[in-house]
């Protein structure tokens, strides 16, 4: 739906009218062009404001996730997470003590939800 957190004007297209063909022929919200034998006639083509509404909801909950997307780098890969817990396991360190509790709170606590 976006590149690295940003929404576009065709994401909040397609959320509004999830079947409805749409394409983008520049970059502002006026330049959003319907194929109008895809729209449901109930519904009809969306208005800009509807469009900007959306697009602000769309990048207010990708805001939102930000920490998700900054922990998501700096996580150890799950190959190495699991041996972390099997060497904690070991240890009998399957508690706060242990190195891959220690490694994960370091992310968390480094990019908390916000």
């Amino acid at each position: 739906m976006n590149y690295n957190g940003k929404v576009f004007i065709t994401d909040a297209c397609i959320s509004l009218r999830p079947n409805g063909g749409v394409s983008l022929q520049g970059t502002d919200v006026a330049d959003v062009v319907w194929d109008k034998e895809t729209i449901d006639s109930s519904e009809g083509v969306p208005s800009t404001e509807e469009i900007i509404t959306e697009l602000n909801k769309l990048q207010a909950i990708e805001d939102a996730r930000s920490y998700q997307r900054k922990r998501a780098s700096d996580f150890p890969e799950i190959s190495e997470q699991l041996d972390l817990l099997y060497h904690d396991m070991l240890a009998d360190k399957g508690d706060k003590t242990g190195a891959w509790f220690t490694a994960v709170k370091a992310v968390k606590d480094k990019y908390p939800k916000e």
